[in-house]
């Protein structure tokens, strides 16, 4: 089974399922804590499955689930309660497992006995693995292995696989009976109180034991997850409001992106980049990595520098059509897992993404208008360029995509479903394709590359990337665009067709500002009409489409980020209404999945169910998802920082009551007040002009007075 190639979706987990997660491990489990063997459930790190079983009985019963208790994205508390002690109606044997998530697990299992006589019983715990990589369990097709042995010792057993070269240990204390495949208890829990055993799960990766991160030998507070998370909040912004649900979405989203963290360990005092989502893509990623970290750049820039940082490490260098890495491009996606093999990136990297490299540059650009990491952005200016590079020798103008082998994505934009670029009556389009955003980011990229050197002083290369932007802009508008329609193409195929679909990607074309400024309205209609917009989002294809499904992955759903790019499209050009009904419902959406934007959502209407559908298999936490309210503020806000040029706009619109503190600026930490009408901004660094009106958002080129930069 090729992962890249799987043109189906996850198998889905249900509603019941509970998911925690930290720095890449992850756990799958039923609402009372075990974990059911046969389906996708587990304990998962490097992209392995450590645990297929973890089953507790009580005198050979199951624990009847009552409650769960979450409490930090690792961290879950499973209460439920034991059959009826014998002679008894009522169950008086409480179970509390309190489960606690990284590099393997931590469970300390709890039995209160409420009765007034001691209870004797017997625990088991099934234990079973098989070590399946992380793409098996996502497709639902396992390839069991003969060698996984069970070795008992005094504290638990291993598990292992040769043929693998993976495993775990699992320990207990205090000691269990230990027999493959389950650990026994024999015990007496004595009248109203308690009894408890801590069991520990250790990933064992090629031969080579690891503890878990909430080992039994400090206390709990000293682990390094719980340490980091004190960090985190302690250093973000703080939001106050009196929109209680805004104030607990953007609360939630804090707290997903910070559960989604990936900490390189090998570059111990690196920023940490960000995973795509959980639970199947707890890894980096290059557009999904990029795009997040750009969109939560308002609470921590941290995310873009140590996400920028890690793929330019990972920036291709050889030429590889197996993995399609090529000099320059930057990832698509690391993998860890038993099918990865050994690698120079310690993992598999595969390289099938057309918009990871000129993500790449975009975002390099935009941390250098917020004004931080000056250093780390000069440093990382020479891989922009080898990103440009590679952009440039395959783009003439445009830049297309083909896999190089059938081992690769069939589409490599962000919809990479195998159906996800069809015309309007429902034909796949063909490769090679060039998609429409991808263009408007490849303008984006050079428009960006030129301010660096018009900050540089090198005219000649800023007239080169200027030349670059203007003909792509000049290209795209004639070749795109749909007179009869009044929209863009979503692509143009391998022979050169435009694909007709009236789809969601132009709304990223708003965002980087390729569109033509006459032809924005007509684009900002489409985009708002009944076909497309569903009163909670905008759809990713509209309905009457010959593909059209709003129970799609790709062609009718609705995606969280997709949207917020749209609501920064719109709001550029000048459409603040439209940008406000997008923005909007997709706070009303959140407030309605619990104040959490799922990965995606189903794209019916609003008026045909009072509730957003969910879309089964959606990832959740999802790092772009969690980030889209972070950027939905912001561009209410209009709030445009451009920190070499000394200017800050600020121009709220739709938000009458907000605070925020501590917001990361240049070298400073500024203040928002937004009260009544009234807008007010301290601690604004020296030299800075701050502009209470949204920034004109269209000029060609750099050497235009600050008022009218591109961005």
């Amino acid at each position: 089974m090729d992962g890249w190639t799987f043109e189906g979706q996850p198998g889905t987990l249900g509603d019941t399922t509970v998911t925690l997660v930290e720095n890449g491990s992850f756990c799958v489990c039923a609402g009372n804590g075990d974990i059911v063997q046969g389906g996708a459930q587990g304990i998962f790190h490097a992209d392995t499955r450590l645990v297929s079983r973890w089953e507790l009985r009580v005198d050979e019963a199951p624990v009847e689930p009552l409650t769960v208790i979450a409490g930090e994205p690792y961290h879950a508390t499973f209460v439920g309660r034991a059959a009826p002690r014998p002679g008894r109606v009522e169950s008086t044997l409480l179970v509390i497992r309190d489960r606690y998530v990284g590099a393997g697990l931590r469970e300390d299992l709890t039995l209160r006995n409420l009765s007034d006589e001691p209870a004797g019983c017997v625990l088991d715990m099934y234990v079973g693995s098989d070590m399946a990589d992380l793409f098996e369990v996502k497709s639902g097709r396992v390839h069991y292995v003969a060698d996984v042995e069970v070795t008992p010792d005094r504290s638990g057993f291993m598990i292992f696989s040769a043929l693998r070269s993976r495993g775990t240990r699992v320990l207990a204390d205090p000691a269990p009976f230990a027999v493959p495949g389950m650990l026994i208890f024999r015990i007496v829990v004595p009248a109203r109180a308690d009894w408890t055993v801590t069991l520990q799960v250790n990933p064992i990766l090629e031969g080579e034991e690891t503890p878990g991160w909430f080992s039994t030998r400090h206390p709990l507070e000293h682990a390094e997850p719980v340490r980091r998370r004190a960090d985190w909040r302690r250093h973000s912004p703080a939001v106050s409001t009196s929109n209680r649900a805004l104030a607990q979405i953007l609360h939630r989203s804090r707290e997903d992106l910070g559960a989604l963290r990936l900490f390189d360990p090998d570059q111990p005092d690196e920023p940490p980049s960000i995973a795509a989502g959980a639970p199947w893509f707890m890894t980096l990623f290059g557009r999904d990595s990029l795009l997040a970290s750009w969109m939560a750049l308002p609470l921590d820039q941290s995310l873009a520098i140590g996400t920028l940082r890690r793929l330019a490490r990972l920036q291709g260098r050889v030429d590889d059509p197996l993995t399609e890495e090529e000099p320059g491009k930057i990832l698509h996606e690391l993998r860890f897992g038993v099918q990865a093999g050994v690698s120079p990136h310690g993992g598999l990297a595969y390289y099938g993404s057309v918009d990871s490299s000129p993500l790449f540059v975009m975002l390099l650009g935009e941390l250098r208008r917020w004004g931080l990491h000056g250093k780390e952005v000069e440093e990382l200016l020479p891989h922009a360029d080898d990103a440009l590079d590679w952009i440039t020798r395959s783009a003439d103008p445009f830049l297309f995509y083909r896999r190089r082998t059938d081992h690769g994505l069939v589409n490599q934009g962000w919809k990479d479903s195998f159906d996800g670029v069809n015309f309007a009556d429902g034909t796949l389009a063909r490769p090679p394709i060039a998609l429409a955003e991808v263009q408007g980011y490849v303008y984006a990229a050079y428009n960006a590359r030129a301010h660096f050197a018009h900050e540089a002083g090198d005219q000649d290369r800023e007239d080169h990337w200027i030349g670059r932007a203007t003909r792509i802009r000049e290209a795209f508008n004639e070749r795109f665009w749909l007179p009869d329609r009044g929209y863009y193409a979503i692509g143009l195929d391998g022979g050169g067709r435009p694909i007709d679909s009236l789809a969601s990607n132009m709304g990223h074309c708003l965002w980087t500002g390729i569109i033509e400024k006459d032809r924005a309205a007509s684009v900002a209609g489409h985009l708002l009409s009944p076909e497309m917009f569903t009163g909670y989002g905008m759809r990713t294809l509209a309905a009457g489409m010959g593909a059209y499904n709003p129970m799609s992955y790709h062609n009718g759903s609705v995606w969280p980020h997709d949207n917020s790019i749209a609501v920064a499209g719109l709001m550029r050009y000048g459409f603040v209404e439209e940008a406000q009904r997008i923005a909007y419902g997709m706070l009303d959406a959140a407030e309605a999945f619990g104040m959490r934007l799922p990965e995606l959502f189903c794209g019916f209407d609003r008026a045909q169910f009072p509730m957003p559908v969910p879309y089964p298999t959606s990832c959740s936490p999802q790092a772009w998802a969690a980030a889209t309210p972070i950027h939905l503020v912001r561009n209410l806000l209009r709030f445009d920082p451009w920190v070499p040029y000394g200017q800050v706009w600020l121009d709220p619109t739709g938000l009458d009551d907000i605070r925020i503190t501590a917001l990361p600026f240049a070298d400073s930490r500024i203040t928002i007040d937004v009260k009544g009408g009234k807008v007010s901004v301290t601690g604004l660094p020296k030299g800075m002009t701050l502009r209470n009106e949204p920034r004109p958002p269209m000029s060609a080129h750099c050497r235009t007075s600050p008022d009218t930069l591109i961005g």
